[in-house]
């Protein structure tokens, strides 16, 4: 019995220094060679942080482009779904909600046009794009309010329209709303 003891007691001070020491010091090592060395890249106007490359905000102001819902109320320390099936009456309600919301504030849109990412969330909850469909679709509102032409927003969405090598073509939400703030 002493002997397993001693085994146990060893192998608990082995992994204690793998799991608790090494693992996360690796971990660590790797980080500061990604970008934002482990912190998230972010994105800066004037020098400042106002946001990152891969997490959402939420923009609710007429005057911009709406970002995708979440779930998680856009807070990266608990990304996830909401896990509520597509016939839970509490998830039909809740997008029923974002529908008659996006179409007050989108009149000239018909229900069948709005796409699906305007008005569910993401698995993540955090997803900061949109595909440039859900974002051209706002442009409307946002010209009328702007008295922008809506040729330039097109113009303006097409430019900030990223085509991945694999994957479907995205809009980052932050980046084009602050493309929008600086045009003139």
């Amino acid at each position: 019995m002493k002997q397993h003891i001693l085994t146990a007691l060893r192998l608990t001070a082995i992994c204690i220094v793998i799991f608790c020491v090494a693992y996360p010091a690796l971990i660590w090592a790797v980080a500061q060679a990604a970008p934002g060395q482990g912190k998230g890249e972010t994105i800066l106007k004037n020098g400042k942080v106002i946001g990152y490359e891969k997490i959402g905000q939420s923009f609710t102001e007429d005057r911009y482009f709406n970002s995708r819902p979440s779930a998680v109320s856009y807070n990266a320390a608990g990304s996830g779904g909401s896990n509520k099936g597509a016939s839970n009456p509490d998830y039909l309600k809740e997008v029923q909600a974002r529908i008659d919301t996006f179409l007050v504030h989108n009149p000239d849109v018909k229900i069948e046009q709005i796409p699906v990412e305007l008005i569910t969330a993401s698995g993540s909850g955090l997803d900061p794009h949109l595909s440039p469909k859900g974002a051209k679709i706002q442009i409307g509102r946002i010209a009328k309010i702007r008295n922008i032409r809506i040729e330039k927003l097109v113009q303006l969405v097409d430019q900030h329209t990223d085509k991945p090598i694999m994957g479907p073509d995205v809009v980052h939400i932050l980046k084009l709303n602050l493309a929008l703030d600086e045009l003139k």
